[in-house]
């Protein structure tokens, strides 16, 4: 895994932690060409950040800041790496908590432009679709906020909250990339 674009464009990604399944290149470049005219000088949270090649290629690309949340001690450890290979690592920050946990406990540092979810395909519907609902309360910005989420091409329909849109979905191999923003009603 590399850097697509930006800054740190080129820079070799660390190990992949076991466990763990990254967006591929490909994918990520089509994510963020769909997503370029709101990546510059963005806030950015990347939950089930994994090895952080989502909230680094943010980073690369001009986004202001970016927080990084997953459980693992192993995937922390290779974010923390990646920032470093990168050269990004005063614009990011690393939290080691459960996704739903640290949701619950408030918006801490929000609201966030851009919120990237890479969790594990195996995420039952009904527990990914509160992860969703925790984003309500605080941790979007008004307006224009996008929330990206990858799933599995086979993965059931979800239950967004009522005034989400589907923006974009992008299909990569077995990889559904959908991107929601924000309807505005007259």
């Amino acid at each position: 895994m590399r850097v697509i674009a930006g800054s740190a464009k080129g820079t070799k990604l660390g190990a992949v932690p076991p466990g763990v399944r990254p967006v591929s290149d490909r994918a990520r470049e089509g994510l963020f060409s769909s997503l370029s005219m709101h990546i510059p000088d963005a806030s950015v949270l990347d939950l089930f950040a994994g090895t952080g090649a989502l909230g680094i290629e943010a980073l690369s690309r001009g986004d202001d800041r970016a927080v990084f949340v997953d459980r693992s001690y192993e995937a922390s450890a290779t974010i923390y790496e990646n920032l470093a290979r990168a050269h990004l690592s005063e614009r990011g920050a690393v939290i080691t908590k459960n996704v739903d946990a640290f949701l619950a406990a408030g918006p801490s540092g929000a609201p966030f432009d851009v919120v990237l979810l890479d969790p594990p395909y195996e995420l039952d519907a009904p527990d990914l679709a509160r992860t969703l609902q925790e984003l309500e309360p605080g941790w979007l910005s008004a307006p224009g906020w996008t929330v990206v989420l990858t799933r599995g091409i086979k993965s059931s329909t979800l239950v967004i909250p009522i005034h989400w849109a589907i923006a974009r979905q992008l299909r990569y191999g077995d990889s559904l990339v959908i991107l929601y923003r924000e309807v505005s009603w007259a």
